[in-house]
């Protein structure tokens, strides 16, 4: 082949697999990068001369497009080699479908031309030929055929508080039949999904506190396999120690702490969670907090050193080991701390050297025993799930770091439905159904939150969000034919170019009504063609 054309086996090549839809590896035939003359160097040694050769290659310029000439000649070849009908030319055997960048200088502005092979049984029955332009209708016109959209549905708040970069996204995929005109609205028979993908640490969130709670968290646990910890700035002006023994102290004043005995630090838990409830429908934290998540609380809010941890723990064993406190603990509580207030109840309390890395691993606990015991506040209390469904998630057998990555996991979860829950305001079927299948998927799988996560759902429950938005996406589409001989000719509108390598033009504005007020949208029109040649 020549000199100017490069070949690649590209296994995602992401806008193109976006309108041609499958996910099969394909051939990408572009312009070669361009390379400067040769430069020589001498060497000199006392019997040789060394002569080395260097190509510069110039800066990187991006994919390059061929002409629609040179790639309607290039896909004349493939077919050539697949024909069975013509034996002089020698069959490579089977192919990956071969796409060709084009430079779009003909009459219909062709961004891609792509031959695919179409197999009857084993053997070749003829090709599949696509053209990708950048031109074609966008007007209205009666149209029967199968259509979908997309919207983002975070950008149908106006807000000021969601006008700024986020990485969370929920969006809109609806599908529908019998389309009537250009950028119609997807009707209430449509089939709807939404593809969710949520970041942690939007301030918008209703779990941001939580978020923050985590971050402490997950900070220690990352210091303790690495030996290097980044600690957080402290949320109080009071040092650690002068807060432990402030708790400590109160909790002597208030009968120990006994059960029936609120400490004024619950109280004002339980005051934060009531103002809290009423700003916000999803509420993880909660008003019993037992002594250890108190102290917790407190450490987490303002240790800033392995000598604060170990010093406070030392208040807290010392006070036990005294009898000074016999402070009330949940009883389903596992911390090693826990343990040691529950053996005080006996007056049987094992040795408990604090050195070395033992205060952090105790900390460490007291934070995933509180943290997990807000989770299932929640998620069983609004009968999402059940202790039994969560018993992967809440496995103190697993060593220490396992068990924070199963709780970031549940965290992670717990914002999606947040979002859910406050932003689109979902039923509870819907909602019970969606934490099943995130709770399945995490069972399995590694920590993400670039994945989406999928729901199917009535567009009627969203219909206020996507009827007075336009679509960020919008496509139309007729085929013919079925299975490995069918073809299709498809319409896309986009927000962005579907096409990287050419400079693409926006439409001209659409009138539209949306909503019984007309606004203008400009997209950009990628039209997409196909049709079959038959070998036999």
């Amino acid at each position: 082949m020549c000199d100017d054309i490069s070949v690649l086996l590209v296994e995602k090549e992401e806008l193109l697999h976006d309108i041609i839809g499958g996910n099969q590896p394909i051939f990408v035939c572009e312009k070669a990068q361009p390379r400067c003359e040769p430069e020589a160097t001498e060497t000199t040694a006392d019997t040789s001369v060394v002569e080395e050769t260097f190509f510069k290659v110039e800066q990187d310029l991006g994919p390059q497009p061929l002409s629609v000439m040179k790639a309607r000649q290039l896909l004349s070849w493939y077919t050539m080699a697949q024909n069975p009908n013509m034996p002089q030319v020698e069959a490579p055997g089977t192919l990956h479908p071969l796409w060709v960048r084009c430079d779009k200088l003909d009459l219909c502005a062709t961004a891609w031309l792509g031959v695919e092979t179409v197999y009857s049984g084993n053997k070749t029955s003829g090709v599949k030929l696509y053209t990708v332009s950048c031109k074609g209708s966008s007007r209205d016109k009666p149209f029967p055929m199968f259509c979908y959209a997309q919207y983002n549905l975070f950008c149908s708040l106006k807000e000021e508080s969601m006008m700024f970069e986020s990485q969370s996204s929920v969006i809109a995929s609806l599908t529908w039949n019998n389309v009537e005109k250009v950028l119609e609205c997807p009707p209430l028979s449509s089939k709807a999904s939404l593809n969710i993908k949520v970041a942690v640490g939007d301030i918008r969130s209703p779990l941001y506190q939580t978020y923050k709670e985590m971050e402490f968290l997950l900070a220690l646990a990352e210091g303790l396999r690495t030996g290097e910890t980044e600690w957080l700035e402290p949320m109080e002006t009071q040092s650690a120690v002068d807060l432990t023994r402030a708790l400590i102290e109160e909790l002597e004043n208030v009968g120990q702490g006994a059960p029936g005995h609120t400490s004024k630090a619950s109280e004002k838990q339980k005051a934060k969670t009531d103002a809290i409830a009423a700003f916000s429908s999803m509420v993880i934290e909660r008003g019993d907090l037992d002594f250890t998540e108190q102290l917790w609380e407190k450490m987490r809010k303002s240790v800033t050193s392995y000598q604060d941890v170990t010093e406070c723990l030392k208040i807290v064993v010392k006070a036990v080991k005294l009898g000074k406190i016999k402070p009330w603990i949940h009883k389903d509580s596992n911390s090693t701390l826990s343990k040691l207030i529950l053996q005080s109840y006996q007056q049987q309390i094992d040795a408990m050297p604090l050195t070395g890395l033992t205060p952090a691993n105790m900390l460490l606990e007291l934070g995933l025993d509180k943290i997990r015991k807000d989770f299932i506040n929640y998620l069983v209390g609004k009968e999402l799930t059940t202790l039994n469904y969560l018993r992967y998630y809440l496995d103190t057998e697993v060593e220490l770091q396992e068990q924070v990555m199963r709780v970031r996991k549940l965290h992670h979860l717990l914002e999606i439905l947040g979002t859910c829950s406050t932003f689109l305001s979902l039923p509870h079927d819907r909602l019970f159904l969606f934490t099943q299948s995130c709770l399945q998927y995490y069972k399995t799988s590694n920590y993400d939150e670039d994945h989406v996560f999928q729901l199917q759902i009535k567009p009627a429950l969203i219909s206020y969000f996507y009827e007075k938005e336009q679509p960020f996406s919008w496509a139309m589409e007729v085929s013919s034919g079925q299975g490995s001989k069918e073809v299709k000719t498809a319409l896309y509108l986009s927000d962005k170019p579907l096409v990287d390598h050419i400079s693409f033009d926006l439409d001209v504005p659409l009138d539209e009504s949306v909503n019984g007020e007309s606004e203008k949208m400009s997209y950009y029109r990628t039209m997409v063609s196909c049709s079959l040649i038959s070998f036999t």
